[in-house]
């Protein structure tokens, strides 16, 4: 009986958890469409991974939910699609989606009505599934108010807000350029318009980011110097990010000269930072020497674990004397600003490679008694110390 209740108790604890096992009905695009010009209804469509955390989250605390399936059953055609799949890679770059997941809600004709990306709640998903069915808060109609009236920065910002909620950065650029086209230099500095440039500006080469270059201190006295700064470095992240990501060296390289002709040390820093990740990802050494030899004493010379990060690349991948001497400098400089076991085993290994015996025991003998000190093992600096002849 014992037995018997314990094995009713499990098929009811899996009976449960089935029934909160959200499983993705993958509808046909095609058979989708038609069904919501038959219905009338708009379709909607989640683009998602197996592998993406959010997507996953999404589905276990959201669609989870009977009633948050119920009422898109009743209001939309539903289909779920994911994006390493035919459909889903179709649909991934049909609509440039670049965020998982990513909510789409189209009309029959294939039109976006609306867009959501990332991770929400189960109110917040439901307020903007609401939000998505009204005319009057759905894309087409707030694209076509601003536009009636492009220069009217609340109907811009009333489109901006909705556009953004499912479209990266880029995505907000073309509105963007269309208001600022219809202000004049002067006008463009003041509390709101850079709050469009703020938000809506990614092209580096664009009048009103040049214009922005050229008068910090106006926009810094309505905006905040942080807030320019912040500005200036994120266009440059948006500017090279991608193509250091994609290792697409040769537009990296044509991009990196549009970033230094901003010509201002923040920016100069970044590319400086984006030079090395390029050149260590595509094993570029001889760029990374020729970069970190002109540039590190300028943009890291106080960042301690930088200047150890550029020594142990030296370590393993350059073997020019002279810079490697030099990189010993950068080293010694990290020790002076922290005093560190992993700073002194680094010079030892440094000198030992080119060959100055005398300073490489020198600077194991160093990081012994750091590590000593501190009780870690010595098992490390042991073998290196051994490898010197150290008694």
């Amino acid at each position: 009986m014992r037995f018997l209740y314990i094995y009713i108790l499990f098929i009811s604890l899996q009976t449960i958890n089935a029934q909160n096992q959200f499983v993705p009905i993958d509808v046909p695009y095609k058979t989708a469409l038609e069904n919501a010009k038959n219905q009338r209804k708009p379709i909607f469509i989640m683009l998602y991974a197996d592998w993406c955390p959010h997507c996953n989250l999404m589905k276990s605390e959201v669609f989870s939910d009977p009633a948050v399936i119920d009422f898109l059953n009743q209001n939309y055609i539903c289909t779920w699609k994911n994006i390493e799949k035919e459909e889903g890679i179709a649909l991934k770059n049909k609509f440039n989606t670049k965020s998982l997941p990513t909510f789409l809600f189209l009309d029959a004709n294939e039109t976006l009505l609306y867009a959501l990306k990332g991770e929400m709640k189960k109110a917040e998903f439901m307020t903007e599934a609401n939000s998505a069915l009204n005319p009057k808060l759905q894309l087409p109609y707030l694209e076509k108010e601003f536009l009636a009236d492009p220069s009217n920065s609340t109907k811009y910002f009333t489109y901006l807000n909705t556009l953004k909620k499912g479209k990266d950065r880029t995505d907000l650029s073309p509105p963007t350029h269309i208001y600022l086209n219809t202000q004049s230099d002067a006008q463009l500095i003041s509390e709101t318009n850079w709050r469009v440039i703020a938000n809506g500006v990614t092209d580096i080469k664009s009048r009103e980011f040049q214009f922005v270059l050229n008068h910090q201190k106006e926009f810094a006295a309505v905006a905040s110097q942080n807030r320019v700064d912040r500005k200036i470095e994120s266009i440059v992240n948006e500017l090279l990010r991608p193509l250091v990501d994609n290792l697409d060296t040769i537009n990296y390289y044509k991009q990196r000269e549009v970033a230094k002709s901003i010509r201002l040390q923040k920016t100069d820093s970044l590319v400086f930072k984006f030079d090395l990740t390029l050149a260590e990802r595509t094993e570029k050494w001889d760029f990374y020497k020729k970069v970190t030899l002109e540039d590190t004493q300028k943009f890291v010379w106080n960042d301690a674990s930088f200047l150890k990060d550029i020594g142990q690349t030296y370590l393993k991948h350059i073997k020019d004397t002279d810079a490697l001497k030099k990189s010993i400098l950068w080293v010694k400089h990290s020790i002076e600003i922290n005093n560190s076991y992993d700073g002194n085993l680094l010079l030892a290994r440094l000198y030992t490679k080119i060959k100055d015996k005398k300073s490489a025991l020198k600077y194991a003998k160093d990081a012994k008694v750091i590590c000593t000190e501190m009780t870690w093992s010595t098992k490390e600096v042991d073998t290196l110390l051994a490898e010197l002849g150290a008694k």
